[in-house]
Formats: structure tokens, C-alpha cells, sequence
């Protein structure tokens, strides 16, 4: 298994392998196929940036059965998705600050996600699962009285796409059998959600395949996988914590509401 980060060390924004409490250099996105340069910078030393800068980021919707059977939502029959403005990324350790003059409900939500290594354009699922270069954690932020502010109009883009809502990270991970994993979701180390990611409706490389029937998907976008059950609203001040062991800890602090 391979840890790749983003980081950002008196101004300058490099990719690298995590080794322990250092970070090897390379020389370009870890999807480029980059070489080492030799340098190493200490993990106290610099700061971790989203590990992703990604063209399309994706969300999915009901996702998991246990959280379709708890809400009374239908099993789809492919996957429900939308859009997330990629400026809505940011990574460990950064605030989440909700839009100006909102005072609505703000939720958390701890994800798998899913980076893409390889251009995919209508692919089957083995060409998708060839394809994912690794795995992240996401938290998939939502203005909830943004979403159904209008009746007439669910506010998707809108209620997920603001600035902040969007934390990506600390790493992404290769290697990993997602299969086996765990999504925990800590508020105020208070843990609020823990669920398998084999409950998953659609897998990732269904996922995968399926979405780039629609769109083309290129080397560094993420596909959020959903969520389940336990997605609760945040106070200012609080911190929440995304762990999926093999990954480690996405933290992040909700900021004062701005006014």
C-alpha cells in the first residue's frame, strides 16, 4: 500500500509518498507515472493540502442499503449522482465555513472516495476498476435548508458546492481492498457513523462504469460514494473527524457561521 500526499512547504505545492513521519519528493501527480526526487521533507515540517485538484467531483445519493431501508428509499437501478464545484475543496485541517447570511443546518457526511488514475470514457467495469488509481476520504458537506430552500427545485449544486463544503484527504491510498473498510465518522470525538462499505449499493468500479457512460472522467477527479446512516448537522466550533483505516483521519473544524 502506497500513501500519497499534496503538500505545501514554504510556498511551494509538491506530490509525495508518506513514509512514517517523512514525505518522499516526486516530480509530478502521483497519476503521471512521477519519479522520486531524492528530497524529503519532515510531515511537521509542511503543510497537507487536499490530495486531489480534480476536473469532476462527484456525489452519490442513496448509496447504501441500510440507509435506503432506514429512509424508505427505492434501491435505484443506477447510480443517482451530482455534481460538487471542485472550488469546494480543501484540504485536512481546513474550516469549514458556511455561505454569508446562511443560519441553516450544516451536515457532515464521511465518504469513501474514489480518485481516477486513466482517462475512462464508456468503459466496462473491468477497464473502471483498472482505472481507480486509489482511495480518499471525503466529507460531503451540505447546506441542508439550502437544498429544499425552493419547492420547486431541489438545490443540489448549490447546497453541496459551496466554498469549504467539499474536504478532501489526508492521503490517497493504493492498494487497499475497499471491501474490507470501514467509514467512521467522529463529531467531537463523539463517533456519530460506522458502516461497511460492503453495504454499498453500487461499487466503485460499477460506479465508475456507469458514470462514464454519461461523462468522461480524467486522471485526478473523485467520485464521493455516498453516505449512511448517522449524517448529523454541525455547531460552530465543532470538529469533525472522517477515518477509514489504511487512509487515516480527514480533520476539519466547522468555522462560525459567516454573517
Amino acid at each position: 500500500m502506497t500513501m500519497w500526499v499534496r503538500c505545501e512547504q514554504q510556498g511551494e505545492v509538491q506530490h509525495g509518498v508518506l513514509e512514517g513521519e517523512r514525505i518522499a519528493l516526486y516530480d509530478g501527480a502521483p497519476w503521471d507515472q512521477p519519479k522520486p526526487t531524492g528530497a524529503y521533507v519532515a510531515l511537521a515540517d509542511t503543510r497537507l493540502l487536499a490530495p486531489v485538484e480534480p476536473r469532476a467531483f462527484i456525489g452519490l445519493w442513496n448509496n447504501f442499503h441500510a440507509a435506503a431501508a432506514k429512509n424508505g428509499h427505492a434501491i435505484p437501478a443506477e447510480p443517482l449522482y451530482f455534481l460538487k464545484s471542485p472550488g469546494s475543496i480543501v484540504g485536512p485541517e481546513a474550516e469549514i465555513t458556511p455561505p454569508a447570511g446562511y443560519a441553516g443546518r450544516t451536515l457532515y457526511e464521511g465518504e469513501l472516495g474514489v480518485v481516477i488514475g486513466a482517462v475512462c470514457r464508456d468503459v466496462d467495469e473491468a477497464s473502471a476498476e483498472a482505472a481507480i488509481f486509489g482511495y480518499t476520504c471525503v466529507n460531503d458537506v451540505t447546506a441542508l435548508d439550502l437544498l429544499t430552500a425552493d419547492a420547486s427545485f431541489p438545490q443540489w449544486a448549490r447546497a453541496k458546492g459551496c466554498d469549504s463544503f467539499g474536504p478532501v484527504g489526508p492521503a490517497i491510498a493504493t492498494g487497499l481492498d475497499w471491501r474490507t473498510l470501514v467509514v467512521r465518522t467522529l463529531l467531537g470525538g463523539r463517533e456519530r457513523q460506522n458502516y461497511p462499505l460492503s453495504d454499498m449499493i453500487f461499487a466503485p468500479p460499477a460506479i465508475v462504469s456507469l458514470i462514464s457512460r454519461e461523462m468522461t472522467l480524467h486522471p485526478g477527479d473523485i467520485i464521493a460514494c455516498g453516505t449512511s446512516l448517522g449524517a448529523l448537522p454541525m455547531r460552530a466550533g465543532m470538529v469533525v473527524e472522517v477515518a477509514i483505516e489504511g487512509i487515516g483521519v480527514l480533520r476539519n473544524t466547522m468555522a462560525a457561521k459567516a454573517s
